[in-house]
């Protein structure tokens, strides 16, 4: 079981559209990170590079994969 330094709403992180990574200052001076990849994932702990605390990220999952194309798996057979 983890034990969270924090649970941190998702809109207080800061998103890099360049990295496509949210961050939140850490205590310790560097930065919480959880990429967007991640959060997709249904991922909900950011960490620190730096130290060993992790935060909770709070978001409602359904509502960040609003927007998101989810393709149709490819058939082999599609009546060739």
């Amino acid at each position: 079981m983890s034990v969270f330094h924090d649970e941190v709403e998702i809109e207080d992180f800061e998103y890099d559209e360049d990295t496509e990574t949210y961050y939140y200052p850490c205590p310790c001076g560097d930065r919480f990170a959880i990429t967007k990849e991640d959060l997709e994932n249904g991922e909900e702990v950011a960490t620190c590079p730096s130290c060993s605390l992790i935060v909770k990220v709070i978001y409602d999952k359904d509502e960040f994969m609003q927007g998101e194309v989810i393709a149709e798996p490819w058939q082999a057979n599609q009546g060739c």
